[in-house]
C-alpha cells in the first residue's frame, strides 16, 4: 500500500458573513503578519474588507495584486511575502489569486488561508495548483489551506456563471472516479474506496441538488460548497488527484492548449463529462440533463469554442498525461471516433 501524508484544512468556514471571521482565525492559529494576494476587482469586492479585519484587531497585513497566473508571477509573490515578513498567505479571490498564493506559499514555507469570491472549481481547498510556466499543464503539488473561509453572500453575488462552472467540475467527478476504478482493475493502479466515495458523492450531491443551487441564494449555493470541500478532501486522503482528475480533466486540458480563449474549467470538465460517461455506459444523458438545470454549458456552441476543436481535444487528451490511465486510454479515439462521440451526445 501506498504511503502519504494527509493533510486537511484545520478550519473550514461556510456561511453568510464568515469573512469577518478571519482576524479570529489568525489569531488562534499565532499568525500577527499576512500578506493577501488578490486581483484588482475582488481586492474591492472582498481583499479591501479582509485587510479592514485584520488591522482592526492589531494584525498587520499587506497586499499584492496578481493580474495573471504565471510561474513569474509566483515568483513576484514569494519576493512580496519575503519583504514584508508575512507568516501567512491570504488568497482572496477565484482560481487565479488562490493558485498564486497556494503555489507561492508553498515555495516560500509560509501557511495559506484561502478566501474564495467564487466557487468555480475545487482548488479553493486542494493543495493542487493550476499555475502556466511549468512543465506540466496541469495542476502542481502545493499546499493545503490551514483555512478555508467561504463567505456564502459574497459567493452567491458573484456572476453566476462561476458558480455553473463550479457545479460542472464538481459533476464530472462521476466519470473521474470511474476512470480511477478501470485504472485499478486493469493497470494495477491504487485506488482508495473512501476517497473515491466522497468524490462520487459530492457528484451525485450537486446533481440531485441543482435545481435548488440554480436560485443562486447565500443558502441554496451551501451545498456546491460543501461539495467542494468534499471534493479536496477526497484528493488529501487519497494523496493525488485521482478521485477528482481523469478523462473529463484530460479533455479541458487539451483545450487549454489548442483554443486561444478556452471556457472555464469547470466548464469544459462538465461538457468533458457528458462525453466520457458514453464511453463508460454511464447515465451521459442525466448529467448533461443536470447541467442544462444548472444553466452551465453542455455543447462546443456553449463553450464558444469551434466543432473541430473539440474533436482535436478529445484525440490529444490522454497524450496531456499519459501515464494516468483513463477510459481514453482504454478506448483510443482516432478523429471519427472523437466526431462520432460527440454528436451522439449532442455537444457538436
Amino acid at each position: 500500500m501506498p504511503v502519504h501524508r494527509i493533510d486537511l484544512p484545520r478550519i473550514v468556514l461556510v456561511g453568510r458573513g464568515v469573512i469577518s471571521s478571519l482576524n479570529g482565525i489568525c489569531h488562534e492559529l499565532g499568525y500577527g503578519k499576512a500578506l493577501i494576494v488578490t486581483g484588482k476587482t475582488t481586492f474591492k469586492v472582498a481583499g479591501e474588507p479582509v485587510q479592514w479585519i485584520l488591522a482592526n484587531d492589531g494584525i498587520q497585513s499587506d497586499k499584492t495584486i496578481v493580474e495573471d497566473a504565471q510561474l513569474d508571477t509566483v515568483g513576484r509573490v514569494m519576493e512580496d511575502a519575503a519583504r514584508s515578513r508575512a507568516e501567512v498567505l491570504i488568497g482572496v479571490g477565484g482560481g487565479r489569486s488562490i493558485d498564486v498564493a497556494k503555489l507561492a506559499a508553498a515555495k516560500a514555507g509560509c501557511a495559506f488561508i484561502s478566501v474564495p469570491t467564487v466557487a468555480s472549481h475545487d482548488g479553493i481547498a486542494s493543495s493542487l495548483a493550476s499555475v502556466k510556466g511549468t512543465e506540466r499543464p496541469y495542476t502542481v503539488k502545493a499546499v493545503s489551506p490551514v483555512a478555508v473561509v467561504m463567505d456564502s453572500g459574497i459567493i452567491a453575488s458573484s456572476p453566476y456563471r462561476f458558480t455553473a462552472a463550479g457545479c460542472g467540475d464538481v459533476i464530472s467527478k462521476a466519470t473521474e472516479v470511474q476512470d480511477w476504478r478501470l485504472a485499478h482493475e486493469e493497470n494495477g493502479d491504487y485506488y482508495g474506496a473512501y476517497a473515491a466515495s466522497l468524490a462520487l458523492m459530492s457528484s451525485q450531491l450537486v446533481m440531485e441538488s441543482a435545481p435548488k443551487i440554480r436560485q443562486n441564494t447565500a443558502e441554496t449555493v451551501r451545498d456546491l460548497l460543501e461539495a467542494l470541500i468534499s471534493c479536496s478532501t477526497s484528493m488529501s486522503i487519497a494523496g493525488s488527484s485521482r478521485p477528482c482528475s481523469g478523462s473529463a480533466h484530460l479533455f479541458s486540458h487539451a483545450l487549454d492548449l489548442i483554443v486561444d480563449k478556452p471556457a472555464l474549467h469547470g466548464e469544459q470538465c462538465g461538457v468533458g463529462a457528458i462525453m466520457m460517461a458514453r464511453l463508460h455506459g454511464l447515465d451521459w444523458e442525466g448529467i448533461r440533463d443536470s447541467l442544462t438545470t444548472l444553466g452551465a454549458p453542455t455543447t462546443a456552441s456553449g463553450l464558444g469554442i469551434k466543432p473541430e476543436k473539440i474533436i482535436e481535444a478529445l484525440v490529444s487528451a490522454q497524450g496531456i498525461r499519459p501515464e494516468r490511465y483513463t477510459i481514453l486510454s482504454k478506448i483510443k479515439l482516432d478523429r471519427a471516433g472523437a466526431e462520432t462521440l460527440a454528436t451522439e451526445t449532442g455537444v457538436i
